[in-house]
């Protein structure tokens, strides 16, 4: 098995110089620290990460909890977020708060078995959020928020969002109009759905009670919802999804019907993922910046490791109507 002292040897110098090669101590050199990777790369050493996290009480590792991969927004997030946290040297572990790795999850931070995390969705009841603020774990939010929390938080302007659909709708004469929620525990659906419906209330057109349905935030969902939505007597002239998610279940629930967005009805997302402006979709939504997002809280969690004491910083992002043809005339 291969040592540090082989290293050592192999590069003249001190096991105390490969030491500080490894953990980019300022009191090396460039060429000695070049010398020394130049070293373990001949030898392909690589350091056993028990023993480095018992010497710098890192590990070098960073948990990030998601709600359901199956939702494309996800996806998008975590691609961006492994990208700046590897380039960082941190090894990055998913955890599917809805799945198996639940239970994962909360023994990895009980144990400090990850030195931050990194939330892309959370509520104030969220397990894993409990057990990390208890172990004092440092926290980012990404894409929800909680009010009151002490940590770092990245969100767009969902109140915002909710309106400008509002907007865009009396604009274009959809005064009979829906709204589908996700959970109400949830931030982006809560100021989402607020934004939107306190916006129609103030053109004069409320959204009605047999027109607002809130739960999960699934395609199935949107899916039956849209179906009733369609079978009223009085159906709606167009409906705004908390995401594209739920969009898409809504768009195929017309389909199904053999009716067509945007001649039968108007469909509007929030979030703007990659397919949403795919042909089979082309889906009006609302787009939120998820991969600066993604950026931001990214390097916020790596500043709050290094500096623990630093003010919890809240930064929201503008967001932007994108017009398609799922809700266009």
């Amino acid at each position: 098995m291969i040592t540090s002292r082989d290293v050592a040897q192999l590069a003249g110098v001190s096991q105390a110089t490969v030491s500080r090669a490894m953990s980019s101590s300022s009191r090396i050199s460039a060429a000695t620290k070049a010398r020394v990777l130049a070293a373990m790369e001949t030898l392909e050493y690589v350091p056993h990460a028990g023993a480095q996290a018992m010497k710098t009480q890192r590990t070098n590792t960073i948990g990030v909890v998601v709600a359901d991969i199956t939702n494309p927004f996800y996806p998008e997030v975590l691609d961006e977020l492994t990208r700046e946290l590897d380039a960082a040297g941190y090894r990055v572990v998913i955890w599917n708060a809805g799945g198996g790795s639940h239970h994962d999850a909360l023994r990895a931070i009980r144990e400090r078995a990850v030195d931050g995390v990194i939330f892309t969705t959370a509520t104030e009841d969220s397990a894993e959020l409990q057990a990390a603020l208890k172990k004092g774990s440092p926290i980012v939010l990404i894409n929800r928020r909680i009010d009151g929390l002490q940590c770092d938080q990245v969100t767009s302007d969902n109140l915002s969002g909710g309106a400008v659909v509002a907007d865009y709708l009396i604009q274009n004469g959809k005064t009979r109009v829906g709204f589908i929620g996700g959970s109400e525990s949830a931030s982006t659906s809560r100021d989402r759905g607020r934004g939107f419906m306190n916006r129609m209330t103030e053109h004069g057109y409320p959204v009605p009670d047999d027109l607002l349905r809130q739960g999960g935030f699934s395609h199935e969902q949107s899916f039956r919802v849209m179906n009733e939505f369609i079978n009223q007597a009085n159906p709606p002239q167009a409906v705004f999804c908390a995401n594209d998610f739920m969009a898409f279940g809504a768009l195929d629930a017309v389909r199904s019907n053999g009716l067509t967005a945007p001649d039968d009805f108007w469909v509007i997302g929030y979030d703007d993922v990659e397919i949403a402006s795919w042909q089979s979709f082309d889906l009006t939504t609302v787009r939120q910046p998820s991969r600066e997002m993604a950026r931001v809280g990214a390097h916020m969690l790596l500043d709050r490791i290094n500096s623990p004491q630093m003010t919890a910083q809240h930064v929201i992002f503008p967001c932007e109507l994108i017009i398609r043809g799922s809700a266009r005339d």
